[in-house]
């Protein structure tokens, strides 16, 4: 039977840039409206080969194919803060992965997103090892929960990790959260931006389907 969950964070007021206003009411103008006002790597969001200069991809010209696709689902839950998450946590995924296949590295890390420090300052990141290996093997998406693939406070791993991926035109999705509600071992993933010129990232709405996606019909 075919399930489709929301792997997506609500984007709520006082969340790390993330603003809005409202810009029409239905009392004044007989419609509601508002201006957003968001950064464009904000809470569950895509990034782009020119959020570090990797290649001259923005987000508007990203194949629809690099944000979806059969996805293997690697639980890590219970894994230590910081920890470097290398090519040994994939476990036997690492020898049943084909190319063109994409990961979903489910830490658990979503939980901590109501303290943004802890959040933003102790997650456990991609290893050189594994993001060298993600390049080899043809990853088509790399999904983390985590705000950021590496340590946003170290410019140097920061910059190697986002250059290695999106140098190879591997999709990068962070933010992530709910999937611990994922019960299957290989899902079909789909991350849909905007489609925004230029954009070096954008948020998104990213969800799994466990069975068919194909199948004609209403989810579960």
């Amino acid at each position: 039977m075919k399930r489709i969950i929301d792997l997506t964070m609500t984007m709520r007021l006082g969340m790390r840039g993330v603003d809005w206003e409202q810009a029409k009411t239905v009392e004044k103008e007989g419609w509601n409206a508002r201006t957003l006002h968001l950064y464009s790597h904000a809470g569950t969001h895509m990034d782009a080969q020119t959020h570090f200069a990797a290649g001259p991809g923005t987000i508007d010209v990203t194949p629809l194919e690099r944000c979806m696709g059969p996805t293997w689902v690697i639980k890590l839950d219970g894994i230590a803060d910081k920890t470097l998450i290398t090519v040994a946590h994939l476990g036997d995924v690492a020898a049943k992965f084909q190319p063109g296949d994409s990961l979903l590295l489910c830490t658990g890390w979503s939980q901590h997103v109501g303290n943004p420090q802890h959040y933003r300052d102790n997650f456990p990141r991609i290893s050189e090892e594994l993001a060298r290996w993600c390049v080899a093997h043809e990853v088509n998406v790399l999904g983390v929960e985590p705000p950021s693939v590496a340590d946003v406070n170290n410019m140097e791993e920061l910059t190697l990790i986002h250059q290695i991926l999106l140098g190879a035109n591997i999709t990068i999705v962070e933010g992530l959260t709910n999937l611990d509600a994922l019960t299957q071992e290989k899902v079909f993933f789909i991350a849909a931006p905007l489609k925004i010129e230029g954009g070096d990232g954008c948020p998104c709405r990213a969800f799994a389907i466990e069975g068919n996606p194909f199948e004609i019909g209403n989810a579960s």
